[in-house]
């Protein structure tokens, strides 16, 4: 388990902390060694199953630009010298090691963890200032990065115009720490944070699933269809006044109390939730492919062993 600050541990940081406010945590994980480089997770990114992008900060034709990978060693070679950020995710599902990482936070439900994100950025490399819906853990590998977060944030609050980027359109930093391999910095949702890589950098990104209602009641809705039977609309006692265009409160409660009936059966309910939050996050993924398993087992296979991609070099 990680290593928490003098005078916290598991129970009190899910009592005071946990989806309240964020903590620093110094060597979270003592003595920690990278699992990867830049360049086999720049490897990684060549493979069309794995999810990956690309973030420059000044583009080919705009500022903040987003590119969807899978990659090739030419897009690489034309990267700028300006900042950009390389990000791929789920990669504790191809590379062993990061995923033995996930072991560091037992203190939590492994089934309430989504993936483990890891990105490259070369010196001043970021992707704006942000917030997110869910918790994550921020881990230092190679490299320093400055993280400084802010306020809290929804989705009332303003983002900049011109870019796929979700980035905050103003953000005004109340702390900063840089963080050096193995410190770790927790985020709640909702905080605005913002980091910028002090020379070239990794950060492995635990982040946790977080559906909305609407997600949520959609997936219900499949499950309640697929089983069938059971539940019907049936009016309230009708009188002659209800016979209008309009329709009375006392219908409007009738619906409520039948989809209540739903929520209420615990066994389907909990049924549902345990297959929907434990549910692959990328379900077309055979991993029992040969194929797939012998990249899961060295990302980047097809490449030629020692190949560099990071700043552009293509030597062996």
């Amino acid at each position: 388990m990680i290593r928490f600050p003098q005078g916290i541990d598991a129970q009190s940081f899910l009592r005071d902390y946990w989806q309240q406010k964020p903590l620093l945590i110094r060597q979270g994980i003592p003595d920690f060694h990278p699992p990867m480089d830049g360049d086999e997770l720049a490897g990684l990114s060549l493979e069309e199953e794995v999810e990956s992008r690309l973030v420059l900060e000044q583009g080919f034709e705009h500022p903040w630009e987003l590119h969807h990978g899978p990659f090739t060693e030419e897009d690489f070679s034309r990267l700028p010298t300006t900042p950009w950020t390389l990000l791929v995710q789920g990669v504790d599902l191809w590379v062993p090691e990061v995923r033995a990482m996930i072991d560091e936070f037992s203190f939590l439900p492994r089934w309430r963890m989504d993936d483990i994100m890891v990105s490259y950025a070369n010196d001043s490399g970021s992707v704006g200032a942000h917030f997110d819906y869910y918790d994550v853990f921020l881990i230092q590998g190679m490299g320093r990065r400055r993280w400084s977060i802010g306020g809290r944030c929804d989705e009332t609050t303003p983002l900049m115009e011109g870019t796929a980027l979700k980035i905050l359109d103003e953000f005004n930093a109340t702390e900063s720490w840089v963080l050096e391999p193995g410190d770790i910095l927790y985020l709640p949702p909702c905080i605005a944070h913002h980091g910028v890589a002090e020379g070239e950098c990794m950060t492995y990104s635990l982040g946790f699933r977080s559906p909305t209602a609407g997600e949520m009641l959609d997936d219900l809705a499949t499950e309640v269809l697929s089983r069938g039977g059971g539940y019907y609309y049936r009016d309230p006692p009708l009188t002659p006044e209800m016979a209008t265009a309009a329709i009375t409160p006392e219908f409007v409660r009738q619906v409520k109390q039948l989809l209540a009936s739903v929520l209420d059966n615990e066994q389907l309910l909990g049924e549902w939730f345990a297959s929907y939050m434990t549910r692959p996050k990328y379900q077309d993924m055979d991993m029992d492919d040969p194929e797939l398993q012998r990249k899961a087992i060295s990302p980047g296979a097809n490449d030629k062993p020692g190949k560099t991609y990071i700043n552009g070099l293509e030597s062996e």
